[in-house]
């Protein structure tokens, strides 16, 4: 299969993985409802890549069948939060055509260099090999095998304290692209829950950032707003998710029934 092929069949082979080591700034958002509309919805309204969560959101990971191809319609990769670090749940996602898979709760290096495994082939990890999937395009492109190692974005959540306390060690780890903080996770952690402005957590920002930044990685966040996406970028985050389908649809309905005089 050619690369133009792939791409027709919204296979994003590492593209989004060499952005964000060219230091590219990139914007999406959480896909909570699980479905292919709404993310072909938030795909066509422009996002750089969106992120199915499987760990919060309201579907499982059969979605991400129809939920990836949704997106590449319009050449947007998608990146699935997995529930758990099990190996075979990221293996699953990789062969529907993910483009990279995001860890939550990761606490150590060792745990995140277990985690890059299971996004790899024997000898480098101990991902399962097939063909006959979506990214080797059903067995039309056997060399899709040969590439992936390098294509796959790995993803590991900075989220509790044990965590914070490696993040350097976890920054070093070879097949770590981005380390993504979850704030609410890590606000609760840090015993300020939901203070996004408490010293202790803002510090803890500082730290992520910096050990993204020591070791040539990106930097990831949960924000709320394009307003707070662009602060954060101005400040060297490279991988910003701005809300999710369902909080995006929920406050616009917000704000237009306060329009109206009806709001809640």
């Amino acid at each position: 299969m050619s690369p133009a092929a792939a791409t027709r069949y919204g296979l994003d082979r590492g593209a989004l993985r060499r952005r964000l080591d060219a230091g590219d700034v990139t914007f999406g958002t959480f896909v909570g409802a699980a479905t292919p509309v709404t993310a072909e919805v938030c795909a066509a309204a422009g996002v750089d890549w969106v992120l199915l969560d499987l760990e919060h959101g309201a579907g499982g990971e059969e979605q991400a069948r129809d939920v990836v191809p949704a997106a590449a319609s319009y050449g947007v990769p998608t990146v699935v939060r997995v529930e758990s670090t099990e190996r075979i749940r990221a293996g699953r996602l990789l062969d529907l055509g993910a483009a990279g898979v995001m860890f939550p709760r990761v606490d150590s290096a060792d745990e995140a260099a277990a985690c890059i495994r299971h996004l790899r082939y024997p000898p480098a990890g101990d991902r399962g090999v097939a063909t006959y999937n979506r990214m080797c395009g059903y067995g039309l492109d056997p060399g899709a095998l040969d590439r992936s190692n390098g294509d796959v974005l790995g993803v590991v959540q900075i989220e509790t304290l044990p965590a914070l306390e490696a993040v350097e060690q976890i920054a070093a780890v070879d097949g770590v692209d981005v380390l993504f903080v979850g704030p609410r996770d890590l606000s609760h952690a840090l015993e300020v829950p939901g203070q996004l402005q408490a010293p202790v957590y803002l510090a803890a920002l500082d730290r992520v950032l910096a050990a993204a930044r020591a070791n040539g990685k990106a930097a990831g966040l949960l924000v709320p707003d394009g307003a707070a996406a662009a602060r954060l970028s101005a400040a060297g985050w490279q991988f910003l998710a701005i809300g999710s389908d369902t909080t995006l649809l929920a406050n616009a309905v917000v704000a237009e029934l306060r329009r109206a005089g009806q709001a809640p």
